[in-house]
């Protein structure tokens, strides 16, 4: 008999929370992009309708995840609420700096609630997730945790470089925003991957390994 409080495992469900809202947002963009792609007022308006189908769909996540997995991780709470704030700063301004910044700040959040709990000896990761592996140990836990701690820090930097090179003023937004869609998220993925032999060596039950592959940390 099942154990009624397990909680439930990944899925499509979870795959269509954690990035569905960004790809709403890269659709709806592309959507309401001038013709020719030329930078000014069209493109911030195009950007500034499409931050604002990002907050509704993220919105919509959030009661998806409720209703589908029973349960909103902290993680994606504090996502949401980022998201909500810098794009209600993007669509009252009228400026795409906030939506494309809004990515460092999350980084840099994770990353220094990563850190404040290594200082602590605590892994937090476990705690944001709302993760349980099976038999993955406390040191299992902070290597993992140090770990996306330095990857986020890694993350935050390389949106800052992209954020300055690519944006509506020199009419190069869509490409910040593939390269946020489908760079990051590969990264993330690959990223995941690569810390699965880790795990294992640190008791992650093998039955584990699938739920670790579909849920990398995510902004």
């Amino acid at each position: 008999m099942s154990d009624p409080k397990t909680k439930p495992k990944s899925s499509w469900v979870n795959l269509l929370v954690d990035y569905g809202p960004l790809l709403v947002f890269f659709l709806a963009y592309r959507h309401f992009k001038p013709a020719g792609g030329d930078a000014g007022l069209a493109e911030v308006v195009a950007v500034t309708k499409g931050t604002a189908a990002f907050m509704v769909a993220t919105v919509v996540a959030l009661i998806v995840s409720k209703l589908r997995l029973g349960k909103i991780s902290p993680m994606l709470w504090l996502s949401t609420v980022l998201i909500l704030g810098f794009g209600t700063l993007t669509v009252l301004l009228g400026d795409p700096f906030w939506i494309q910044v809004k990515p460092t700040a999350i980084y840099l959040l994770f990353a220094g609630v990563l850190f404040a709990g290594l200082a602590k000896g605590k892994p937090m990761l476990r705690y944001l997730l709302e993760a349980a592996f099976d038999g993955l140990s406390d040191e299992g836990w902070l290597k993992l945790s140090r770990n996306w701690a330095f990857f986020f820090l890694f993350l935050a930097a390389l949106n800052e470089v992209l954020r300055y090179f690519f944006n509506t003023a020199n009419g190069n937004f869509e490409i910040w925003l593939q390269a946020k869609l489908w760079g990051v998220t590969t990264l993330s993925f690959l990223f995941t991957f690569s810390q699965i032999p880790m795990l294992l060596k640190h008791g992650l039950a093998v039955d584990d390994q699938t739920e670790v592959e579909k849920n990398p940390p995510h902004d």
